[in-house]
């Protein structure tokens, strides 16, 4: 009995010593749940060492960038989040300019060691140049073995990461679509002839790449 207490003991230790998909934390949840649960619930190992680059192109998002480059640093991966203000007017380069300054990460900021690592990246166009030239600016910078583009206002979650990877990190995707159409999550409602419009555009673009995307306008 003694001896089943501190292993259960050793493997709620390791879970809450070690970040959510670190080796250790892996280990120590398929030793609780099993390793077809945690396939099942999407649990996989995420390596120390990878880095992931979070593009994000803003244009007047001053009510909404702290708390997405909040909700972008909460994800358990090490990451260089470079934000590219597209000469915004409403006061949001204040705000990325005092995200700058305080740094996202102060403790681990420059330390390739430390497994939670956000690095912050600023960049500013003098005047609006249009989204792609703020992904495209992001891109230049990028220096992450993933990148992802991440919206500034909210709409699409961040917490979503770890289930766009999955398919890099073991190796059965050079890249990944997401979808508001496929998946059990819960998704905001489409206008009908929103939702039309895009069915159109995302065929007509499978007709030219020859890929079967289900939604072409899809953010990640």
């Amino acid at each position: 009995m003694t001896g089943a207490i501190e292993e259960q003991k050793a493997i709620f230790d390791a879970l809450t010593e070690h970040r959510p998909h670190s080796p250790q934390w892996y280990v120590a949840m398929k030793q609780l749940l099993g390793e077809a649960a945690c396939r099942m619930l999407g649990f996989y190992v995420i390596p120390d060492d990878l880095l992931l680059t979070v593009v994000i192109p803003v244009y007047n998002e001053r009510e909404t960038v702290r708390t997405l480059v909040e909700r972008v640093c909460a994800v358990p991966i090490r990451k260089e989040i470079i934000l590219v203000d597209d000469g915004s007017t409403d006061g949001t380069r204040d705000v990325l300019a005092e995200l700058e300054r305080a740094g996202v990460d102060r403790e681990s900021a420059g330390n390739a060691a430390n497994p939670l690592e956000n690095r912050l990246v600023v960049v500013y166009h003098d005047r609006n140049r249009g989204k792609g030239a703020a992904v495209r600016s992001g891109f230049a910078r990028a220096t992450g073995d993933v990148v992802i583009i991440q919206d500034a206002d909210l709409e699409y979650d961040p917490a979503e990461y770890i289930r766009l990877l999955q398919p890099i990190v073991e190796d059965k995707a050079d890249v990944v679509y997401g979808s508001r159409f496929l998946g059990d999550q819960p998704h905001r409602v489409l206008y009908f002839w929103h939702y039309i419009g895009n069915k159109v555009l995302t065929t007509l673009s499978n007709c030219f790449t020859n890929l079967n995307l289900t939604d072409m306008e899809t953010c990640y």
